[in-house]
């Protein structure tokens, strides 16, 4: 199982609005793939190209690559810190990550896909560099929106050159581009638009937004340059054009290669460096594919576009390039928009909710939570700061918090150890019954990446165990220890199941209720950052990686051990005082 993760882009730390798209839906999905027994591969990192780089770094008198490290160091801590379970997070600055995207780029052009040709490209007045396609805003020549970008109308959904743009404005400086004639590379993809579209039918179990979406994209493919007048990124790997200064590949071919490249790095730094065919070449490997919905056409049209011009699978036919057959996404889970008061999440405008902000004073499983529960899976969602803290005060708290606190505080308090059933009545079953039914009820959703249908059910095991501590008061059964004690029993078996249905949503948490059940070792397994030498020449950088083979977490319910001595716990959750839900904190205060 393939988990590809879209790569957050180096000029800037992320926000809550990012990783509610790209990071909690994708470490969700692959904690659970790994309790179910598959070998995941999630992989990801910075994206590090292009002149929103160049324009960054500018602005903060820094080289591209200077930014570029202090980012990647800033994203890389706060995805650790968030609990992200990558395999190998890494970077697009790598030595491996240009040659797999040269070796890539070559195999379309022998293939035909990709041909030189003049074209006029947008330039910035004030520095003469190129202004990317996103970069460029006007009016959209087909449906009159204001808004379109260079690269596409979000309103109607056609694909455009921002040549084509009515009234064209640099979204930089708000300065009129020029554009002038230069040559570049171009994939040619009107020469997939069969290939694409046969492949597109057979996803019928896509999101039908995301396949609406993609196929009507198809039925008007234009070609598409891959080249930028820039001194940033990869270079073209043929002759004549190598060594040009201002000649790179364009950031958008180079970052979607970056799935392949970090699965290639991650396989040369085991002890098996052709691992990585396990997930790309075995066609009963699965690829996931998670992102925002602003990411759909670059993962449901033109990434398979190169994958099929690599593997020689266009219209024009081909051979497979050196990675030979690579296998196409299975599944694009793409999220929508997490606002904040009505408008999307925007470090410009000061609508913004950093992630390290809210790790250092919220810690990593409440936002975990709240993406999972309330988050943006099939339609936008506001953050609110009264919705949060209901959701942490009532839920977390109040309802897996306290259930986990009281049951294993009254068998301390009468057992010290978890206590040995007897005589079970038909309430105890009915609980027992409808707690390892949830393993199939959650997992099938988990498995469809349902994730706020999965966790809503988990909490539905949590409600139904408190109603029955509730009903079966065994605070009051001192005349009956039996009954008490297998009441007790029951509720702790119930904390133990629900506690693995909740380890994809709430690692964190996962780890102290295994300890306060007596457990040792790991449970649910967490990232780490290590700093790693260049497998070429190169400065050392740091990547996210982890051995999540040592988790004991599996997705079964498993008998808890009767006689495992107990410790008096410590509260999971603390609630929130509710004055955060009208005013917000001191670094993201609410503006009334």
């Amino acid at each position: 199982m393939l988990t590809a993760v879209a790569w957050p882009y180096a000029n800037g730390p992320r926000h809550i609005g990012h990783v509610s798209g790209f990071g909690v839906p994708s470490d969700v999905f692959s904690r659970y793939r790994r309790m179910a027994g598959d070998r995941v591969l999630m992989v990801s990192g910075t994206d590090e190209h292009g002149t929103p780089i160049q324009v960054q770094a500018d602005a903060e008198r820094l080289s591209p690559r200077e930014l570029a490290d202090k980012y990647n160091k800033v994203i890389t801590t706060d995805l650790q810190g968030l609990g992200l379970s990558y395999d190998l997070f890494t970077r697009t600055t790598t030595s491996v990550h240009y040659e797999v995207v040269q070796d890539l780029f070559l195999a379309l052009y022998k293939n035909g896909y990709v041909t030189p040709r003049t074209a006029m490209g947008a330039i910035s007045p004030s520095t003469g560099r190129t202004l990317p396609d996103r970069y460029v805003e006007g009016t959209c020549p087909l449906c009159g929106y204001d808004g379109a970008r260079g690269d596409q109308c979000d309103n109607c959904g056609n694909q455009l050159d921002p040549a084509d743009l009515i009234n064209p404005r640099s979204k930089i400086n708000g300065e009129t581009p020029q554009f002038v004639e230069t040559e570049h590379f171009f994939l040619d993809l009107p020469a997939f638009a069969d290939s694409l579209g046969t492949w597109l039918s057979t996803r019928t179990d896509w999101r039908p937004n995301v396949l609406k979406f993609s196929t009507n994209l198809v039925n008007d493919l234009k070609p598409r340059a891959i080249t930028r007048d820039l001194d940033w990124g990869v270079p073209v790997p043929l002759d004549g054009w190598r060594d040009q200064p201002m000649k790179r590949l364009y950031v958008w071919f180079d970052a979607v290669i970056g799935y392949l490249s970090a699965s290639v790095e991650w396989a040369r730094r085991s002890p098996d460096r052709d691992a990585w065919k396990q997930w790309w070449t075995d066609p009963s490997a699965e690829g996931y594919y998670f992102m925002g919905k602003d990411n759909i056409v670059f993962h449901s049209v033109i990434w398979p576009a190169l994958l099929l011009g690599q593997n020689g699978a266009g219209d024009r036919g081909g051979e497979p390039g050196v990675f030979g057959t690579l296998n196409l996404p299975s599944e694009i889970v793409s999220s929508e928009y997490l606002t904040m008061s009505g408008s999307k999440f925007s470090t410009s405008r000061g609508t913004v909710i950093y992630v390290g902000d809210f790790l250092r004073e919220f810690g990593p499983d409440s936002l975990r939570y709240f993406i999972s529960v309330a988050g943006p899976e099939n339609q936008d969602t506001d953050f609110t700061w009264d919705e949060f803290v209901r959701r942490i005060n009532f839920e977390l708290a109040n309802e897996w918090g306290n259930l986990v606190n009281r049951s294993i505080s009254m068998a301390h308090k009468n057992v010290g150890a978890i206590p040995r059933p007897s005589a079970p009545t038909e309430a105890d079953h009915q609980l027992l019954a409808v707690s390892r039914a949830a393993f199939d009820t959650v997992g099938d959703a988990l498995g469809r990446s349902r994730f706020k249908q999965a966790v809503t059910e988990a909490m539905r095991v949590v409600s139904a165990a408190n109603r029955y501590l509730s009903d079966q008061e065994p605070w009051k059964r001192a005349d009956d220890p039996d009954r008490r004690d297998t009441i007790l029993h029951t509720a702790l078996q119930v904390v133990q199941d629900a506690n693995t249905l909740l380890t994809p949503f709430l690692p964190h948490a996962a780890q102290q209720v295994h300890e306060s059940m007596g457990g040792t070792g790991v449970w649910a397994a967490q990232p780490e950052i290590r700093e790693v030498d260049e497998l070429a020449e190169g400065p050392a950088y740091p990547v996210l990686t982890g051995d999540y083979d040592v988790e004991q977490a599996r997705w079964d319910s498993i008998p808890i051990e009767v006689g495992r001595p107990l410790a008096k716990p410590t509260p999971i959750f603390t609630k929130l005082d509710p004055e955060l839900g009208e005013t917000g904190p001191d670094w993201a205060p609410i503006r009334l």
